[in-house]
């Protein structure tokens, strides 16, 4: 039910991190992967999907330009066929206090992380309209719904991007696409081996459900069984991969306890 055999699908920012994990699963399903990414020397994931027998369609460019992703989509149809799967990844992480946070930074974020997402699901979505099917995925966080400190512009980016898959899985449902996203916990990307301090993974081991932070592939196989007809009955849903930790209330309750 797993089996892409002969898809195109897109992931945006597919050069490190989650992005790479799951271009790498979509290949390893059978799906021909396209991505448009920032500046990038790194070729690890083009010759990772070729070394699987799949094809490859790297651009460069910024989602946060919508006439870029525009071009891109129409580039990737030519190139590698009808776009069945679109995988909206490409973000930034931002981490500084509110009152802190400039006009430039807010409206920096929200391109990327929030407008870039605006754009690439329209762009899928003129495509899949024409052909009545389709598949799109968010990459979401559970920062919408659990937030942290210090990422205002972040986490508002993120739950608008949560909102806006509700919103088109209801418009585009009798169109035959179904649109989701995927909430990542705490997970050890490029993006966040700065900000994860041996003291912020042991709060997050102590926290997680099952005991360790995520990896990039426990979210790429998320990601190909919502992109799959395994999950043809599936839309509007935001699915939390986080181990167990948003699940969390914990606050030291002693066995002995007896809440008397």
């Amino acid at each position: 039910m797993t089996d892409l055999i002969g898809k195109t699908a897109v992931v945006t920012g597919a050069s490190q991190g989650i992005g790479q994990a799951t271009a790498f699963a979509l290949a390893k399903a059978g799906a021909n992967v396209a991505s448009i990414h920032l500046p990038d020397e790194d070729k690890t994931t083009q010759e990772g999907i070729r070394s699987m027998g799949r094809r490859a369609l790297f651009v460069e460019g910024t989602t946060a330009d919508s006439e870029a992703v525009e071009a891109f989509a129409s580039r990737v149809e030519s190139e590698l066929g009808p776009i069945d799967i679109w995988v909206n990844n490409a973000a930034r992480l931002f981490l500084r206090p509110f009152l802190e946070t400039t006009d430039a930074d807010w409206s920096e974020v929200l391109a990327s992380n929030l407008n870039g997402y605006v754009y690439g699901c329209r762009a899928a979505i003129r495509q899949m309209v024409a052909r009545q099917t389709g598949r799109i995925v968010n990459i979401s966080s559970i920062t919408e719904h659990q937030p942290i400190a210090n990422l205002s512009a972040y986490a508002t980016a993120k739950g608008g991007v949560a909102a806006l898959t509700r919103q088109l899985a209801l418009e585009f449902g009798s169109h035959g696409i179904n649109v989701n996203a995927v909430a990542p916990g705490a997970i050890a990307t490029p993006l966040t081996e700065d900000i994860y301090t041996p003291e912020v993974r042991a709060t997050y081991e102590a926290r997680i459900a099952l005991g360790r932070v995520g990896r990039p592939e426990d979210i790429a196989d998320v990601v190909v069984f919502l992109a799959s007809d395994a999950a043809r009955y599936v839309t509007g849903v935001q699915l939390v991969a986080d181990g167990g930790m948003t699940i969390n209330g914990n606050v030291g309750f002693s066995e002995e306890s007896t809440g008397a």
